[in-house]
C-alpha cells in the first residue's frame, strides 16, 4: 500500500503490515506488526519473507530498522544480499 507506505498481507479479515521509508534507491523498514488475532501463526515471517522478495524485485538496497526483520534476515542470511552495505547484522 503506497498510499500509507506499507506492506500489507489480508488474512482472515485482518491485516498484517511493514511500515516502510523509501530514499534514493534504499528501503528502510521501520515496523511489523501482526494482528493480535494472527499471533503464533508464522504470520511475521510470512509478511517479512513477501516484503523482502518484493525488495529484491524493486532492485532496492535494505536497512532493516525493525528488530523483527533483522533478526528474521539473521535466521535467513541468504537475504543479506539485498542489505545496504552499511548494514552489519550480528
Amino acid at each position: 500500500n503506497a498510499e500509507r507506505k506499507q506492506f500489507e498481507l489480508d488474512i482472515d479479515g485482518y491485516t498484517a503490515r511493514i511500515e516502510y521509508i523509501i530514499m534514493a534507491k534504499k528501503i528502510f523498514l521501520t515496523h511489523t506488526e501482526v494482528p493480535a488475532e494472527l499471533e503464533g501463526k508464522g504470520i511475521g515471517s510470512i509478511i517479512v519473507k513477501l516484503t523482502l522478495e518484493e525488495i529484491e524485485k524493486r532492485g532496492l538496497k535494505l536497512i532493516p530498522l525493525c528488530p523483527f526483520t533483522a533478526k528474521y534476515i539473521t535466521k535467513h542470511p541468504e537475504w543479506k544480499r539485498i542489505l545496504d552495505e552499511d548494514v552489519n547484522l550480528h
